[in-house]
């Protein structure tokens, strides 16, 4: 059963940090893979911000979808590291779901 309970004020807070610093984390290490993969030759400011942004994105929409199907909350980390890691391939990944879960 999702939980729909509006969390406090100073919950809703902390909760918005740890999201966001797994999801800056997730983003970080995805400039580090594709510097490490070749994809780009250097670090550069830009393409961190870009990455870091992303994945704080699809961080708080992941962290939307595990709060609303109940997912304790070690698995709602997990999901939401695994997710801002894949950057935009995560966004398309939880896009199919929604999409397959209303039938189109």
């Amino acid at each position: 059963m999702p939980n729909n309970t509006p969390p406090s004020d100073w919950n809703a807070i902390f909760t918005l940090i740890w999201v966001m610093a797994i999801s800056f984390w997730g983003g970080t290490v995805h400039t580090i893979r594709k510097i490490k993969d070749g994809t780009i030759a250097r670090f550069t400011l830009s393409e961190w911000v870009g990455d870091v942004v992303i994945s704080g994105f699809i961080g708080v929409i992941t962290y939307s979808l595990c709060r609303y199907s109940g997912f304790d909350e070690w698995l709602t980390a997990a999901c939401i590291g695994i997710s801002s890691h894949q950057g935009t391939r995560g966004l398309l990944f939880i896009e199919r779901l929604i999409a397959d879960r209303i039938g189109k």
